[in-house]
């Protein structure tokens, strides 16, 4: 994956400009230039290598060598990208972030937003600890979808989003379980609720109208159970929270469930007990 962003950003810079050979004829006579294309050149021979930090250290110097240069923008990015691909995620949106301050007017300003939204997609660890990686994310795949539609990363943009909603319906949806666990309702219903009218395109919906449901019947509340119920039936008849929700107006269903809970509590009160012998 990493290897097509990579020939894909080296043929986007360079089909910018003229080719190599002839800006090094053209340039002979100018030492300075001539030492900021062998730097360059250099960094890209050592990216390829994988020698990543050396790579940056050269896509740097190329652009401090002739920083009017029209490779020095490129160098910078170049060496966000060279930081990306192994991991050094602040380093490269560090980088990015003085490209974007220092060459407002790029033609490449479109893939630099878009690697910012990379790097914090990339690291994104535990969605159900750390939420600023996906927010950030979702903020900077937007502004590449909102400023740059028709471009390819707009598209990959969108896909890239759809799988941060997803996430975060997760997250909800793992903080409502824990209420219903503990038989906070009213915490409960909010987070499902929220994943409903926020993540309303995502698989979690199906999961959340169930619990709703659920929940409504066991505090006596059986009209709104009933709504969800329909909801839920009218768009996932053939799914199996459905068949879970229709089984809730068993009339057996909440002296079962209070059965359950007590037996449980038995149960851990009777393993506290052993625990102590």
């Amino acid at each position: 994956m990493k290897k097509f962003f990579f020939i894909t950003l080296l043929l986007f810079l360079i089909s910018c400009s003229q080719n190599k050979n002839d800006i090094v004829t053209e340039i002979r006579g100018d030492s300075l230039e001539e030492q900021m294309i062998d730097a360059y050149k250099e960094g890209v021979l050592a990216l390829e290598k994988g020698d990543v930090l050396y790579a940056t250290k050269k896509f740097n110097e190329a652009e401090l060598l002739y920083p009017q240069s029209e490779w020095a923008p490129k160098s910078s990015l170049m060496a966000a990208y060279a930081y990306w691909t192994q991991a050094y995620y602040g380093d490269s949106v560090n980088e990015l972030k003085r490209f974007i301050k220092l060459y407002p007017k790029s033609k490449n300003l479109d893939y630099a937003y878009y690697l910012i939204a990379m790097n914090y997609y990339d690291s994104i660890v535990d969605e159900k600890k750390d939420l600023r990686p996906l927010k950030n994310a979702k903020k900077y795949f937007n502004l590449v979808i909102r400023e740059y539609p028709k471009s390819d990363f707009a598209l990959d943009g969108k896909y890239k989003l759809e799988l941060i909603e997803d996430m975060l319906a997760a997250k909800e949806m793992y903080i409502a379980r824990h209420y219903i666990k503990k038989e906070k309702w009213i915490a409960a219903i909010n987070r499902l609720k929220h994943v409903i009218t926020k993540y309303e395109t995502t698989i979690y919906v199906e999961e959340a109208l169930h619990r709703l449901v659920e929940i409504y019947y066991i505090i006596g509340l059986e009209n709104e159970a009933k709504k969800y119920a329909t909801t839920l039936g009218y768009n996932y008849q053939s799914g199996e929270w459905y068949k879970q929700s229709y089984k809730i107006f068993d009339k057996d269903y909440v002296t079962l469930r209070k059965k359950d809970r007590k037996d449980k509590k038995k149960k851990n009160l009777l393993d506290r007990i052993k625990s102590f012998f």
